[in-house]
């Protein structure tokens, strides 16, 4: 499909304001802004069926509606550009070298929602995309595309960049927003949502970089075109960060329901050295696992749950056949014990006891009981955590367990890799 997300990318000067709108950028927000009804453009990104990029894949029109209708002002909105989630990379490109698609797109949110102020919270190991947003941001304001009467229309919208300091847990919608007031990251119980009750106790809608970067494509092309482009149920591109044993790892913009099997096989060329595919985790480190004969599947959030996995983010992570995979998840499980934020006794001493086990199995010193108690442990912590990264921890080893009980079994027996 011909390239939307990341137009002109190619570009070595594709973040000036001058190069996006050299190549259209900035006419959506006039037609929104001039022609169509801030309920229009609700409306609108109803009917395209945009489900949000982040990982949840709520949608889109319905969290604005929501928002919208709530009688309280002032309403916020903000970017989760919090892209920490292990294997994914696919919002870099848009807020390195297409920073000004993700400020239209916010724009013409704000003034669907009527939202005079806008945050981009920036995960804090982009430095780089701090410099280039705080510059397009800039630009935006001297064109008149940002401040207190966009385009002469008598429309306020003030946007700035805050850096967050490294911390996982802040990906997730509420723990952002106790960053953003200036607390400890720390997730929130929900309800009451954001979209009633967010920044400041206000209506606040929280989106991820790439479902912002959609909205002027929905402006241009009409709801119903929009629906066309790839899986009726998910539609719209989508962007693919695909790591790990391929001949070519990347970013790909593609049609969501686009086939995993296609992603790895097609486009990313293949396993490198002509490998034998061992596993891939399709949607970042907290989705499951699938084996080899379960790639055939369409990448979007309806079909990828009957394979036994989520879309997530839509991080690709393929593992070849020379891949240990209780190294993997001993690593990952590190990880989820280090960004844990402590809030949740599940989480907090769960992730730590996998991580304690499956080091065990990893270097030769567990037993078959072991096994047992790693999902006896994981069991414990699903559904019981305040937020999805106990029960992401969890899901992923349990998926691992279940796929991969042979290899496991193997190093208990051997005590060494298969």
């Amino acid at each position: 499909m011909k390239k939307v997300l990341l137009k002109n990318i190619e570009n070595p000067d594709s973040a000036l304001l001058t190069e996006y709108m050299r190549v259209g950028g900035y006419k959506n927000l006039k037609s929104a802004v001039k022609e169509m009804t801030p309920r229009d453009i609700i409306d609108d990104v109803k009917e395209s069926g945009l489900r949000g990029r982040g990982g949840a894949g709520f949608p889109t029109g319905m969290k604005w509606q929501f928002a919208s209708m709530d009688p309280k002002f002032p309403k916020y909105l903000v970017c989760n550009a919090d892209e920490g989630e292990p294997g994914t990379f696919k919002d870099r490109p848009i807020l390195e070298k297409n920073p000004h698609l993700l400020i239209e797109g916010m724009v013409i949110a704000a003034y669907a929602l009527q939202c005079s102020r806008g945050y981009i919270y920036l995960r804090g190991e982009y430095p780089q995309a701090k410099v280039i947003l705080e510059s397009a941001i800039d630009e935006a304001y001297k064109k008149g595309f940002l401040g207190d009467d966009i385009l002469k229309r008598h429309f306020k919208f003030n946007l700035s960049v805050y850096q967050g300091a490294g911390a996982y847990i802040c990906g997730e919608e509420t723990a952002l927003i106790e960053s953003l007031e200036g607390r400890r990251g720390q997730p929130r119980i929900k309800p009451p949502f954001p979209v009633n009750a967010g920044l400041w106790g206000r209506p606040t809608i929280v989106n991820n970089v790439e479902t912002f970067a959609n909205i002027p494509l929905i402006i241009e092309i009409g709801p119903k075109s929009y629906a066309a482009i790839g899986n009726t149920a998910c539609p719209g591109p989508k962007l693919f960060s695909v790591s790990g044993c391929v001949k070519r790892p990347g970013v790909y913009e593609l049609p969501m329901g686009t086939t995993l099997k296609e992603i790895v096989y097609e486009h990313c060329g293949g396993l490198v050295d002509g490998r034998t595919l061992k596993g891939i985790i399709p949607g970042g480190l907290s989705t499951p696992i699938l084996t080899p004969d379960k790639i055939d599947c369409a990448m979007d959030f309806v079909n990828l749950p009957k394979a036994g996995s989520q879309l997530g983010s839509g991080a690709v992570m393929v593992f070849d056949d020379s891949v240990c995979l209780v190294k993997v998840y001993e690593r990952a499980m590190k990880f989820f014990e280090h960004e844990s934020c402590g809030k949740c006794t599940p989480c907090r001493e769960g992730t730590g006891w996998m991580r304690n086990i499956l080091g065990r199995i990893e270097c030769g010193r567990a037993t078959a009981e072991d096994v047992d108690t790693l999902i006896d442990v994981a069991n414990n912590i699903s559904g019981a955590t305040f937020c999805p990264l106990g029960d992401g921890a969890a899901g992923v080893v349990l998926a691992f367990v279940n796929n991969y009980r042979d290899e496991i079994d193997y190093h208990i027996k051997y005590k060494k890799c298969c």
